[in-house]
């Protein structure tokens, strides 16, 4: 499939070539090796678990590879695959709620998630896996398919290149896909969350010929009524990963299929300008009409060599290809009144995506005048498809209320169609290739680490008209972002880092009109990439069983909009201040804690930004009680202060504070088996919040937290 791309082919044969001179005479030595097996095809492998094991020492850091925290100049926390499943995370989002720097919100008209990072949003489909923008499911990614969660905070676009999707500024996520350890692996799991819905679960692992190659099967099925009244969903996900290494090669490879059927669930709530922010309705009774649903199936793939040609040089070269097919019936209410009176209409849409992507590199490593470099080199290019065809009722609407919701017939489509439903046409074309270079320098026998670098960086987005398939308009622009960071290791436990990067997305197209119809002077101007300028600061602590960081940064990006002359034009900056503390590890030998706070602070010509509360505080504790071997309760309190959901801050969203509980228990069955239970009770109070403001940049829309919530879950490992 990516062979269809002449740009991912050429760069895929320059660097194949390289690879294979020397590649198949190491393949055919399988040594027995201890391998420490990574999604990455790293020498090194996964960075190891923190004490505790909910986060790892550190992860993958773009173009720079895996870097420990203590030798990183930029935040990131990797999240484990203990933690996601001892707390029964059932989505990315429900993992990087134990992030204080991170909420999750959704997408703008249908249910894809979104990631907040420092007031900015990561969009889902901006996500990476394995390094790869673009690969992992649009909307939604299961938990069962994860093995870290990496967050690195703040800018990034010389790390990771430009998210394809144009979001990604306030930090990125990367998805690590699950491997074969040094041991089998037979584990079935089975549960069931009030509502009703049930869960069946397998993960199994081997490892072969002298434990240089391996391979790990996953399989999930969620299906039934949530917990929320008229909400139903249905999961389904298979996944294969596998791993082959000798003494120079090291190959990785990922398959994986996820469907994923939403049927009633809470839409987002838009609220009417001049209103304010109205009391939360009941988050356990759907507000959604019957007839509203997603549906998305993706089937996923990619790989990764690393080749060592010698003890300086190593090479790299990864690609990968999606697939998906998504159909939706949206109802998303706006509130018309105090009351909580709204008008609807719908919003009914097929949607199919093709995705390739790849990216090759080369590393060095050497000594000149007594300076250690390590520099990296990588070229990367990506490409998505989109055909996609939509439909709207009557923009007259239909009336209701969020607090007394009454199902309406199903209106009929026709005020706005664009394209067939049954054989959408290309939409949307996305291309970006870039460049980078990279050199971190290591002085003072490895206590002052110097990293310098730059990435040059192409985006190109085209339009197609939906009926006709006619080229409507064509975006192309370039720019280059660089990167400066160190760090200074004033002990083993205390490390000084600060940075300079950049984020990029697509620049903005001029509009044809005006909010109110009038024409725009510059219509149809593109604008080159908005370019975030980030500065950042922070001090980092190891003492072996407890670790933890304290950051501050500033942040700076352009606002576009039309200014009094009717002209689309930079009309603003906002400016983004944050102070952010981290806690983990184990606290006692029985206690382990994770957490810490977000302090923002963001100016947006005057005004907060939408969507971005002043402080949001994390804390988690789990305790083992020595008595009772195997035993463990766990407690998370998570607060968000509150927000705004328009920007001239005339509705200011309240702030809310979730309990979470959970407890498990391991005990053994037979010689060599154990059974792992676990309860786990979220929202304890039942409070209904709202949960997020925003998450489409310029737009207040909210969505409803998730009410109390049980879910039990028995594994057996045989």
């Amino acid at each position: 499939m990516i062979s269809q791309n002449p740009k991912v082919s050429f760069l895929a044969l320059a660097v194949f070539s390289a690879l294979s001179s020397n590649a198949f005479a190491q393949a055919n030595e399988l040594p027995a090796v201890q391998v420490n097996a990574s999604a990455d095809a790293s020498a090194d492998g996964l960075a190891p678990e923190y004490a505790g094991g909910q986060v790892a020492t550190g992860g993958r850091v773009g173009l720079l590879g895996t870097q420990s925290n203590m030798d990183s100049p930029f935040n990131l926390t990797s999240y484990t695959s203990k933690l996601i499943q001892d707390q029964q995370a059932s989505s990315v989002g429900d993992v990087l709620l134990n992030d204080p720097a991170v909420r999750v919100a959704r997408g703008f008209g249908n249910f894809q998630q979104v990631y907040l990072v420092r007031g900015l949003p990561i969009f889902s489909d901006d996500m990476s896996y394995n390094g790869l923008y673009g690969l992992l499911p649009r909307q939604y990614l299961a938990a069962e398919l994860i093995e870290r969660v990496e967050v690195l905070r703040g800018a990034n676009a010389f790390l990771n290149g430009a998210a394809p999707g144009g979001s990604g500024l306030g930090g990125a996520i990367n998805v690590v896909p699950k491997r074969a350890p040094n041991y089998d692996i037979n584990q079935a799991t089975v549960g069931v969350q009030n509502g009703g819905e049930t869960y069946l679960a397998g993960d199994f692992a081997r490892r072969f010929n002298d434990g240089s190659t391996g391979m790990r099967a996953t399989i999930a099925r969620r299906d039934g009524d949530t917990n929320v009244e008229g909400e139903s969903r249905e999961l389904s996900l298979f996944a294969v990963g596998a791993d082959f290494r000798s003494d120079h090669l090291r190959i990785s490879a990922d398959v994986g299929y996820q469907e994923h059927k939403l049927q009633a669930s809470q839409p987002n709530i838009t609220i009417a300008a001049g209103l304010a922010i109205p009391t939360t309705p009941r988050a356990d009774r759907s507000i959604a009409q019957p007839w509203t649903f997603s549906n998305a199936e993706d089937t996923f793939g990619t790989v990764r060599a690393e080749y060592d040609f010698n003890d300086t040089v190593t090479g790299w070269l990864a690609g990968g290809a999606r697939e998906s097919n998504e159909a939706g019936n949206f109802s998303n209410p706006t509130v018309v009144d105090e009351q909580g009176n709204t008008n609807a209409l719908r919003f009914a849409n097929v949607r199919e995506d093709s995705v390739q992507t790849a990216e090759a590199g080369l590393r060095f490593k050497f000594n000149a005048a007594g300076v250690k470099h390590t520099v990296s080199t990588t070229a990367s290019v990506f490409e998505l498809e989109s055909k996609n065809a939509f439909d709207f009722s009557s923009f007259t609407g239909f009336s209701n209320n969020i607090y007394n919701p009454t199902a309406v017939p199903e209106p009929a489509l026709g005020a706005f169609p664009s394209g067939n439903f049954n054989n959408p046409l290309l939409t949307e074309k996305t291309e970006t290739s870039s460049l980078a270079v990279a050199d971190t320098m290591a002085f003072l026998s490895e206590r002052l680490l110097l990293t310098v670098g730059a990435r040059h960086q192409q985006i190109e987005a085209t339009s197609f008209n939906g009926n006709t398939g006619e080229q409507t308009a064509n975006y192309s622009e370039n720019a280059t972002t660089p990167v400066a960071g160190v760090v200074f290791k004033l002990s083993p436990k205390y490390s000084v880092y600060a940075n300079y990067i950049e984020g990029l997305v697509k620049g903005d197209t001029a509009p044809a009109t005006t909010g109110a119809g009038a024409p725009v002077a510059n219509a149809g101007t593109v604008f080159k990439p908005y370019i975030t300028e980030q500065v950042e600061l922070g001090v980092k602590y190891d003492g072996g069983s407890v670790g933890g960081s304290v950051s501050v940064f500033q942040s700076e990006k352009p606002n576009y909009g039309i200014d009094s002359s009717n002209t689309f034009s930079q009309v603003g900056d906002q400016t983004n201040e944050g102070l952010e503390l981290m806690a983990f590890g184990k606290a006692s030998k029985t206690v382990t804690v994770l957490g810490g706070v977000s302090i923002l602070n963001t100016d947006a010509d005057g005004r907060d930004a939408i969507g971005a509360p002043s402080t949001q505080a994390n804390v988690g504790l789990e305790w083992s009680p020595a008595q009772v071997q195997g035993l463990a309760f766990e407690t998370r309190a998570i607060y968000t202060s509150s927000q705004y959901a328009d920007a001239a801050n005339t509705q200011e969203v309240p702030s809310w504070t979730r309990l979470d509980l959970g407890v498990r228990y391991v005990m053994p069955v037979g010689n060599a088996q154990a059974l792992t239970l676990r309860a786990r009770l979220d929202n304890v109070t039942d409070r209904n919040y709202w949960a997020s403001a925003g998450g489409f940049p310029g737009s207040g829309y909210l969505t409803i937290g998730n009410p109390r919530t049980l879910t039990v879950s028995a594994s057996l490992d045989f």
